[in-house]
């Protein structure tokens, strides 16, 4: 009989022979418990070769997975349709994970008996300065306990929970039918922000496995690439907008004020992004994802409007589109992600 694996960690991996040995000898650290599934997303260097080695070293840890290109959200699609693991765990080809936290997770997890989610801080590393920043969640949730969302406090203007601090329940996502789009940048939000009104017991542990490298050159969270891949942002944020009325679907009060809080962010930055060029053609789209926000849900969209970030992009658009720039630093000094 096949023993079930602990954890389920998905590493997509598009032509990531520079860094993917780094990454996968950060995770293959968990031993036994956990299975390490590299998906190759039609990669056209060395990745599956690098993929084909540890597997031979780390038998029954590391599986090889290969398929045509999709981009990032088919490769976790993927991982998750053949995941073991009772808990989930996506790492980025080009992040890693530190030994000691990593093992508290896993020791968490073993004994905690059954939950849907487990939430970490985790930490940004800039590769252009060597610097680093832990975003933690001890001021929101107890430490160690199961709770619901009911316990959460509230969330610094500063935090947001991203994919990098989330372990959920492998059948969970499946349950509520995580299905990411292809050849489309930033889903990440996706698996950060749809499976949350499925979550009904959770746990905070105190600590900071994963490791989130930024400001390497041509990544989907440097400005221009952003700006090029607008059309991408949109479709991410209007799938966001679209997933729930959050006034009907979401039952507590405090969950949907972090969901209303998510989407704030994702608009703020989609809409500075828009802006940054200056072309009036291109400006264009953000009266329409607005619009789009009208229709959906008046209250919705009333309440997104009044958001401090909100209302400084579109002051500023008004009076002198330069100060857009500004408003896109704060943005990033907001929530580091640059």
């Amino acid at each position: 009989m096949k023993t079930i694996k602990l954890l389920s960690i998905v590493v997509p991996s598009y032509n990531s022979q520079d860094y993917l040995r780094h990454c996968l000898d950060s995770v293959v650290k968990g031993g036994q418990e956990v299975e390490v599934i590299v998906v190759d997303d039609g990669s056209t260097d060395s990745t599956a070769e690098i993929a084909r080695e540890y597997c031979a070293r780390f038998p029954g840890i590391v599986r090889l997975e290969q398929k045509e290109n999709g981009g990032h959200g088919s490769a976790v699609n993927r991982g998750l349709e053949v995941a073991t693991g009772r808990y989930f765990k996506i790492v980025d080809s080009d992040d890693w994970l530190d030994t000691a936290d990593y093992r508290s997770v896993l020791s968490l997890l073993r004994g905690i008996g059954s939950i849907d989610l487990l939430i970490t801080n985790y930490v940004y590393e800039y590769s252009y300065n060597g610097k680093h920043k832990v975003m933690r969640f001890s001021n929101v949730f107890p430490q160690g306990k199961v709770i619901t969302w009911d316990s959460m406090g509230r969330f610094r203007f500063d935090q947001l929970m991203l994919m990098h601090s989330l372990f959920y329940r492998t059948d969970l996502l499946r349950e509520c039918g995580l299905k990411l789009p292809e050849h489309t940048f930033y889903v990440d939000n996706l698996v950060a922000y749809l499976p949350l009104p499925y979550v009904k017991r959770l746990v905070y542990l105190d600590c900071s496995p994963y490791h989130y490298l930024i400001g390497r050159p041509g990544q989907s969270v440097n400005t221009q690439v952003m700006i090029k891949q607008i059309d991408q942002q949109l479709k991410v944020t209007r799938l966001m907008i679209e997933a729930y009325d959050l006034f009907q679907d979401i039952e507590g009060e405090k969950l949907r004020r972090y969901m209303i809080f998510y989407l704030s962010m994702m608009i703020a930055i989609t809409v500075t992004h828009i802006y940054i060029p200056g072309d009036e053609m291109l400006s264009c789209k953000a009266d329409e994802l607005w619009e789009f926000i009208k229709e959906k849900d008046e209250k919705l969209y009333a309440v997104l409007r009044k958001n401090f970030l909100n209302s400084g992009i579109r002051f500023g658009q008004k009076i002198n589109p330069r100060l857009i720039s500004l408003g896109l630093k704060l943005v990033k000094r907001i929530y580091k992600f640059s």
